[in-house]
């Protein structure tokens, strides 16, 4: 199996800390945008992007929303348990999960483990008139997780209800603050719909409605996708070569009109945020999955785009991809995908990518250089010399392949 070997350490650069947004701007589309166009380097305002864009450019937006994924809980000693709910485990698949009534068992972080034995730890809530006392229950550790059970006494509420209830938005740890009354409405793109991310997709938070209705006004094509952003996303790279590193599964949503959209257009594909940039290519290797006859239950593979077959247009894939739908009777095809984009990987998708600043030796950083190459360095010099905001709540850049 081909793996790329390449060190991380090439990807390190000084982020002081003063300049990362611990909070987001006033108004959200006042940002500054950082445009690399023909390997040039300049910036303006972000509502300036319909006039830094291609010619009727289809932009890819992922319509994930962040649920309100840490939820705290005490022990009768006082002792407070901190509960962060990563994935679903039963039901496993998402929306089935937040539609639980009564129970549902996630994959968890807990925070003060040690101190939490194999005690039911309950929490009284109301919502509305109703008072409704929620349980949780530890279960099997999970590598570095746990499996958690949920349990309430009013199937009336789903647990989509409950920890909106009673849950705090998941703010990343490089904040080093916690949750605030302005992230609950901040930390989500304005266009999210589909719960079930505990990160945002922050390369969407710089849009508003009326930048959105410009972009369609200017003949851009606007298309939304789902991939529910998972913890992983600030997982570090610790081994020295990337080919040692194990990329985390994140799952995704795609219908069949949004393929067929995707199969029809002819203009450049502009992905807001590296979650789009992954579930788009994904969606070329679930094809080439199908057209080698290879199985795709198990979705797509981190060195997968490293050792399958190079040698199918996008169109062959996607087509592919919407017969396997059309002849299984499948609307909303749900896939899972570990795919990690380094230097190198030949891009069968997109065009442009619409993202923030990100942190020093992270897989993001990879992308960043698999779309400009070592030209990131002088990018991120710029941004920095320029007094750019970096990471979640940060300044935004476009960048053109």
């Amino acid at each position: 199996m081909i793996k790329p070997d390449i060190s991380i350490e090439k990807f390190n650069y000084e982020l002081p800390d003063d300049r990362i947004a611990k909070y987001p701007l006033e108004n959200r589309d006042l940002s500054k945008l950082l445009i690399y166009k023909g390997a040039e380097i300049s910036h303006t305002q972000f509502p300036k992007l319909k006039h830094e864009l291609p010619e009727k450019a289809m932009l890819v937006f992922n319509n994930t929303k962040v649920i309100q994924a840490r939820l705290k809980f005490r022990k009768p000693t006082g002792a407070e348990i901190e509960i962060f709910c990563l994935e679903p485990i039963q039901p496993v698949e998402v929306q089935m999960a937040f539609d639980s009534r009564k129970s549902t068992t996630w994959k968890c972080i807990i925070g003060n483990a040690r101190k939490w034995k194999n005690d039911p730890l309950e929490k009284n809530i109301t919502i509305g008139q109703d008072s409704i006392k929620v349980s949780v229950e530890k279960g099997t550790q999970l590598s570095d997780a746990y499996s958690v059970t949920f349990k309430w006494d009013n199937e009336n509420y789903s647990f989509a209800e409950i920890i909106e209830a009673i849950g705090l938005i998941p703010i990343p740890p490089y904040l080093n603050r916690d949750t605030e009354d302005i992230d609950q409405d901040r930390y989500q793109t304005v266009y999210s719909e589909h719960k079930g991310s505990v990160a945002a997709p922050t390369a969407g938070l710089h849009f508003t409605g009326s930048i959105l209705n410009e972009l369609n006004s200017n003949g851009h094509e606007l298309l939304n996708i789902t991939l529910h952003v998972g913890a992983g996303t600030f997982k570090p790279v610790k081994s020295e070569s990337i080919a040692d590193h194990d990329m985390h599964t994140e799952h995704f949503v795609i219908t069949q009109s949004s393929l067929k959209q995707l199969i029809n257009n002819e203009n450049p594909c502009i992905a807001v945020g590296t979650t789009s940039v992954r579930t788009l290519e994904s969606l070329y290797w679930y094809g080439v999955r199908l057209l080698e006859n290879e199985s795709i239950d198990a979705g797509v593979q981190q060195w997968d785009p490293y050792n399958l077959s190079q040698s199918h247009s996008r169109k062959e894939a996607l087509r592919a991809l919407l017969n396997f739908m059309e002849i299984n009777g499948i609307e909303n095809l749900s896939g899972r995908t570990s795919i990690i984009i380094v230097p190198g990987y030949n891009f069968k998708m997109i065009k442009g990518l619409i993202t923030n600043f990100h942190q020093p030796q992270s897989t993001l950083l990879l992308l960043i250089s698999a779309i400009v190459g070592d030209k990131w360095t002088d990018i991120y010099r710029y941004a920095l010399a320029n007094d750019f905001r970096f990471l979640s709540y940060g300044d935004s850049s476009l960048l053109m392949l």
